[in-house]
């Protein structure tokens, strides 16, 4: 029966309004109960290797395709199996922007990322930076393209870790809120380390149309689109970090956050961690 002075068009309306309340609600909630991602080192160290490239440079190309096909968290996984965890190393690739001026504008390209391959340069004690260049735990290695960068990577991955990290992610539109928290072993070092967490994405095509790479299409892979740097010790010797990241406009095809603890002095990297956004609410 329906109340006295109530249409039927006035309780239809009211059931509809009281329906969409329902379900909006449950959505709320849903969303509030829905985990963040996380992942955290472990007992051994996961070793950093770090390209910086170019998109103007006619030597980059190779580089860029060797770090995509070598370090393969980059690519999306076919099941969706594929964890942070896989490879024995986190890649990253660094555009620097002294190739601008030549003809290309490289897109990824930030002066932040050429001003720490020159602080890199330095703590080699070498006198000049090129293209393409791999770093592997924080200093340069030259042979990156042969079976010396391999028995590398596995034997810092052998070695006790001298530090731990942690990540936890979420996603909600347009940003990423990440909270990181690091923690060296000798205590002697706390006050020698940097935590730095990057937003990195794969999957990103560039149609060069002048510069040295006139005429090709290029794949990049690990593409460091922000990086952040916190160096502030909690009171428990340790850093934690709360981060947003902006996602950028031109989204690749495997988004994920990066984080490395480096020390100040002498750019050695203690420890390396990587989180893919797939599961974080990531498009």
């Amino acid at each position: 029966m329906i109340p006295v002075g109530v249409t039927r068009a006035r309780m239809r309306a009211l059931t509809l309004l009281l329906v969409a309340a329902t379900l909006q609600s449950q959505q709320v909630i849903a969303a509030a109960a829905a985990p963040a991602c996380h992942a955290a080192s472990g007992a051994a160290t996961r070793p950093l290797v770090e390209l910086y490239t170019s998109e103007g440079c006619s030597d980059c190309p190779p580089a860029d395709r060797w770090l995509t096909s070598k370090f393969p968290d980059a690519e999306p996984p076919p099941d969706g199996a594929r964890s942070a965890t896989t490879s024995d190393a986190v890649a990253i690739a660094l555009h620097v922007d002294y190739w601008d001026r030549l003809g290309w504008v490289d897109r990824f390209a930030s002066h932040a990322n050429t001003l720490r391959q020159y602080a890199a340069m330095r703590a080699d004690g070498a006198s000049f930076v090129y293209t393409p260049q791999v770093l592997l735990q924080g200093h340069n290695f030259p042979g990156w393209n042969g079976a010396g960068m391999q028995a590398a990577i596995a034997a810092a991955a052998a070695r006790p870790a001298q530090a731990a990290l942690s990540l936890d992610a979420s996603a909600a539109g347009d940003r990423v809120t990440v909270v990181a928290d690091s923690r060296v072993v000798d205590p002697a070092l706390r006050n020698d380390v940097k935590l730095q967490v990057a937003y990195v994405d794969s999957g990103l095509h560039s149609d060069i149309r002048a510069g040295e790479n006139r005429g090709r299409r290029l794949t990049h892979g690990h593409v460091v689109r922000s990086l952040e740097s916190v160096d502030t010790l909690d009171d428990k010797g340790g850093i934690h970090a709360r981060l947003v990241f902006e996602r950028p406009s031109e989204a690749g095809t495997m988004p994920m956050i990066v984080a490395f603890l480096q020390r100040i002095s002498n750019r050695d990297v203690l420890q390396a961690l990587s989180l893919p956004l797939a599961a974080c609410g990531s498009p």
